[in-house]
């Protein structure tokens, strides 16, 4: 158990909250026949389906666009080769339980996508990131994790809260890190979290990091074969009649001590008992609620940002890189680049560029020769000569997507403790989840999953 939940439940015990375990898929029913409304097709909303379903709890999901998945995007880049890329949640890790456990029930191939990072920096090629950075902050570093994971109960609470009103820079600093360790760890964590680490909570980071288990390369470990929303379509396929794609939530009535009605943009309503609304929270602020949302959520959502990412997908002629397992961290314009057809077989092979913050903006505004010239820039003291490898790009901005305005979302300085409750808490009969709202996995596929889990199982309890 990770020391944000243990901390959450604490606090839920405190104030007469439950927090159901997601060990299990099944055991609790609703004692009477119920209709759930779930709001989104992302894996949140479709494990909170899925949840239903083994229950035999009756269901119906709305999804805005045409096709299920939400924020996990698999994308064919070469039909011929069937080299399949993910414009949208990449990682599978080996501490993310759940997604792990459904891969396996239903049947999913995980391939291992752990990666071998060199670097580019100040103009020089690396063959290894770790040579970049230094001994003694190694050594600090770890000292950091261990304070951490062993700091006695009776001390967490005032030292997860001086975290978080910290951010992750300056507990960084703190801790002894400067110079090119400072600029190196910038240039890492940013691609974590989407955005400078200056404007992440210092709790937020450091417990995600100090939770991952020593067999995972910061959980950037595994991929589903054939691309990770296969396991969308594996839901879809069981519950194919209860899900309705292309329908536009834009309002929902909740009389008091009656039914909810949810109405879509094309005129199409429905009623149940509950709802499950998974979508982001800018998605959320678009919907008229009668009665509306309370002044504190809606000053939450306004407070929470979300990352600005860019993917620039590239697909070569041949794989130049060599090593199946490439990554590279740079100081260049095209920030982080990795290989996003590992373990395909084909000759042929693709890099993405992923940038982050003001960065991702700029590339993302700019043509295919720019970002072609921008790439051979970045690339070049270690593979000089590229661009005549390029075959074609593709391009997607997280940052202007319609639905979130962004990949997942981030707790700044001061959030996590402040923003979480507030996000998370039952608007009458609507019941929150989502990968912002996970205790232990923001950002990933596994927190989606844990929190449409959890909805059901707060519902039911």
């Amino acid at each position: 158990m990770s020391s944000r939940r243990q901390f959450l439940k604490q606090a839920a015990l405190a104030t007469g909250g439950i927090l159901v375990s997601t060990s299990s898929w099944g055991h609790f029913f609703l004692p009477k026949k119920k209709k759930i409304i779930i709001i989104g097709g992302g894996f949140a909303g479709l494990s909170a389906a899925y949840s239903l379903y083994t229950k035999n709890i009756d269901f119906e999901l709305l999804e805005f666009r045409k096709n299920v998945g939400g924020r996990v995007f698999s994308h064919t880049i070469d039909q011929k080769e069937k080299l399949v890329i993910e414009l949208g949640a990449e990682w599978v890790g080996e501490d993310h339980t759940l997604l792990r456990d459904l891969c396996g029930r239903f049947h999913l191939p995980l391939d291992n996508n752990q990666f071998n990072s060199q670097a580019i920096y100040r103009g020089k090629y690396y063959t290894s990131a770790d040579s970049v950075m230094s001994k003694s902050w190694e050594d600090k570093y770890a000292q950091l994790i261990k304070w951490y994971r062993e700091l006695p109960e009776s001390e967490r609470d005032a030292a997860y809260h001086k975290l978080d009103q910290t951010d992750w820079w300056r507990v960084l600093v703190n801790s002894g890190c400067d110079g090119d360790d400072l600029d190196m760890r910038e240039l890492l964590d940013s691609t974590d979290f989407g955005e400078s680490i200056r404007m992440v909570s210092g709790y937020a980071a450091l417990d995600e990091y100090a939770k991952s288990s020593p067999n995972s390369k910061n959980e950037m470990d595994y991929k589903i074969r054939g691309g990770n929303q296969q396991l969308a379509y594996k839901f879809l396929n069981l519950f194919r009649d209860k899900v309705k794609t292309g329908y536009e939530v834009t309002k929902i009535v909740q009389p008091a001590g009656g039914k909810v009605r949810v109405y879509c943009s094309n005129g199409y309503s429905v009623e149940g008992d509950k709802i499950i609304c998974t979508i982001p929270t800018f998605a959320v602020k678009k919907i008229d609620w009668q009665p509306g949302l309370t002044e504190e959520m809606l000053a939450a959502i306004d407070a929470l940002q979300y990352a600005r990412i860019n993917k620039n997908a590239l697909l070569f002629s041949e794989r130049f890189w060599k090593d199946e397992s490439f990554d590279m961290i740079t100081d260049m314009p095209g920030h982080y680049f990795y290989h996003a057809t590992k373990n395909q077989n084909s000759a042929k092979g693709a890099l993405i560029s992923y940038t982050i913050g003001d960065k991702a903006a700029v590339v993302a505004n700019q043509t295919d020769e720019w970002r072609a010239d921008m790439i051979q820039q970045s690339l070049n003291p270690a593979f000089p000569g590229i661009k005549r490898l390029l075959e074609k790009q593709e391009n997607f901005y997280w940052g202007n997507n319609d639905y979130s305005r962004g990949a997942y979302a981030i707790y700044g300085k001061g959030q996590w403790f402040d923003l979480f409750d507030k996000l998370n808490k039952q608007h009458i009969n609507t019941y929150f989840a989502g990968e912002h709202l996970s205790e232990n996995w923001g950002g990933f596929m596994e927190g989606a999953l844990e929190t449409g889990k959890e909805a059901v199982a707060n519902i039911l309890s």
